[in-house]
């Protein structure tokens, strides 16, 4: 027997005529596999409009956001065309004093309107960024120079991976701290860090890789919320080239040490695995002599630093024209507008400046961030601050 085809107006014509009928409702809508709001709604659709309401209806909003009066789209469109360097806000003042008696749009519909006309110029869109290291210091002495990383992931005895976090001293070569983590996420290294700068004082410099959480791709200039931070304490970035583990030598020989005393064979759990890291992190400070160190240990060469950690400390941009703190979604609230920036500077003050014509620019510290303007609200970066130029560091 061939399939019976029928449209949904013909089903909603049959639900109606055997509702006329007498059926029950209830019944009817268990038959149809439809709920009975649903089938209230056709009826009365029916009752109002007749056969014509058992038809689809348009889906098309009522309203529609940014939507003029064709006469007010027009003349938007004749005077940015008469006049090509205005923008949306001019343009704006200038339809209110040509025609009072209208409802006068939004500064953000005006703009619209220009941009569905191909009357915007759009500034280029912000790249992915791609890693390409910095200048790298020589240090002279304890605390000149951090380097940190983690030692490549080794599953544990009971099956989970163990990924351990390491930071040396790089003039000493002090181990100070060793911590098997179960991820690379940013909020294990923060504490990890915290503990180092109470124990031992903030460095002038820390010297890392470009990955994950010391790095990111889709922020300004690769900035994390982790490396921040650290910007916040008045520690120089530095980041070794892609691909070129070497400079950072000192530090990966001592992870092929580790790896050979402290994890063949893994410990049973994270517990047991970190009391051996404790255990080869004395050994190698306290009792490893080191031929690069004349035979010393590293503890007999390295010191805390005069720098303690006292949280961070206030930001303020007195020179720029607003001192505003970045949302938890990486959004500025200035002046009614909402401007994307970056979740990295989530919690922390920026400053921002008009330097021309509804055009600001946004600095954090004294780096500038980049620049956006009254009618698009995007933020174009600056000039890279953190490239192969070694950032300065802060006194002692």
């Amino acid at each position: 027997m061939p399939w019976q085809e029928c449209s949904k107006v013909d089903e909603r014509l049959r639900f109606v005529a055997r509702l006329l009928e007498g059926e029950k409702m209830a019944e009817l809508c268990r038959e149809f596999d439809i709920s009975r709001k649903t089938g209230y709604k056709i009826f009365n659709r029916f009752k109002d409009c007749g056969l014509e309401g058992l038809t689809d209806r348009s889906r098309r909003p009522y309203r529609q956001a940014n939507r003029l009066p064709f006469q007010i789209e027009a003349l938007i469109v004749q005077l940015k065309r008469e006049h090509p360097s205005w923008g949306a806000p001019k343009i704006r003042e200038k339809l209110r004093r040509r025609c009072s008696d209208i409802l006068l749009p939004a500064i953000s519909t005006v703009h619209a309107v220009l941009d569905r006309h191909g009357l915007v110029t759009h500034g280029r869109k912000r790249s992915v960024y791609k890693a390409e290291g910095t200048s790298l210091s020589t240090p002279t002495r304890p605390n000149d120079l951090w380097c940190a990383d983690y030692k490549g992931e080794f599953m544990l005895a009971d099956r989970r991976y163990c990924y351990p976090l390491t930071i040396t001293d790089c003039w000493s070569r002090y181990l100070l701290c060793c911590d098997a983590l179960e991820a690379t996420k940013e909020i294990y290294a923060f504490s990890v860090f915290e503990r180092a700068f109470m124990d031992f004082g903030l460095p002038k410099a820390i010297r890392t890789d470009n990955g994950v959480p010391f790095a990111s791709t889709t922020a300004f200039f690769g900035l994390s919320k982790l490396s921040v931070w650290w910007l916040r304490l008045g520690i120089t970035l530095e980041r070794i080239q892609p691909g070129q583990p070497q400079q950072n030598g000192r530090h990966e020989r001592m992870h092929l040490t580790l790896k050979k005393e402290a994890t063949k064979p893994p410990g049973k759990n994270f517990l047991q695995q970190q009391a051996k890291f404790d255990h080869f992190i004395h050994e190698y400070n306290q009792e490893r002599p080191h031929q690069a160190l004349g035979m010393r240990y590293p503890a007999e060469l390295y010191c805390p630093s005069l720098r303690l950690y006292r949280g961070l400390p206030p930001l303020e941009y007195p020179l720029h024209d607003q001192t505003v703190t970045v949302t938890q979604c990486g959004r500025l609230c200035f002046g009614g507008r909402k401007i994307n920036l970056s979740a990295v500077f989530a919690g922390h003050n920026v400053g921002v400046r008009e330097v021309a014509d509804h055009v600001w620019l946004i600095s954090f510290m004294h780096y500038d961030l980049g620049f956006f303007d009254d009618q698009s609200c995007r933020v174009e970066c600056a000039p890279n601050p953190f490239g192969a130029k070694v950032l300065p560091m802060s006194p002692e």
